[in-house]
């Protein structure tokens, strides 16, 4: 049976996790959260004290770069993976908006990304998988099939991570978060390696006022239509 790889990338709480699983779920493909990967290492990093407000050894996270060992583990009662750091769950750990203030910073660390790039790349060998994160269409999977762009304003992406955190029983302000959201845009689109930008052949989708039902209706259209291109390629 034909497969297609689908890559999503976009600007932080944009929603695309959430596609990404919804689409994964639908077609019964493998879905992959690159950003989780990137979350783990900086959740490693605070853990093993290298990252502070006001201090971060790069070298010394580069040098334990091999002790860090992650996995996904599809948990049946939520219906998706969850993180393994080392053997340990850490979902839960690496959602909080401490680590997201930590993690533009970690990514920017080529040693790091190629790591992590390499892994990604041998999960998708097969195709038949929804990756979603920062680089996925113009670094991972330059040749996907499906290349998504997410975006919608700083406000209302801002908005929901908010309510998400709150939802989570985290001690949040709405400023706080912002700021975070804003600050991410700007590391993510200005690191010298794989800067975050929409690759030439992806379709930019601004959810900003699009329901869930309405989003996931609309890539499942461009989804299906990009499965039967490879089909007719085939015969």
């Amino acid at each position: 049976m034909s497969k297609i790889t689908i890559a999503i990338d976009g600007f932080s709480s944009t929603g695309k996790s959430t596609i990404a699983k919804q689409l994964a779920r639908h077609l019964g493909y493998v879905y992959v959260d690159s950003g989780a990967m990137y979350r783990a290492v900086t959740f490693y990093a605070m853990d093993n004290d290298l990252i502070t407000d006001d201090f971060f050894d790069v070298e010394a996270l580069i040098s334990q770069l091999e002790n860090i060992k992650i996995s996904f583990v599809f948990n049946e009662d939520l219906g998706f993976a969850e993180v393994y750091l080392n053997g340990v769950n850490i979902e839960k750990e690496i959602r909080t908006l401490r680590v997201s203030s930590f993690v533009s910073k970690v990514a920017e660390i080529s040693e790091v990304r190629a790591l992590l790039v390499k892994q990604q790349q041998h999960m998708g060998r097969n195709k038949g998988v929804v990756m979603d994160g920062r680089d996925i269409g113009t670094v991972v999977f330059v040749d996907a099939e499906l290349k998504l762009f997410m975006t919608a304003s700083a406000e209302t992406r801002a908005i929901r991570r908010y309510n998400e955190l709150l939802e989570r029983g985290d001690d949040v302000v709405y400023e706080d978060v912002l700021r975070n959201v804003q600050e991410r845009d700007y590391i993510d689109s200005h690191r010298e390696d794989s800067p975050l930008i929409m690759a030439e052949d992806a379709i930019e989708i601004d959810n900003s006022t699009l329901t869930l039902e309405a989003q996931f209706d609309m890539i499942l259209d461009l989804a299906n239509k990009a499965l039967e291109k490879e089909k007719s390629s085939e015969t």
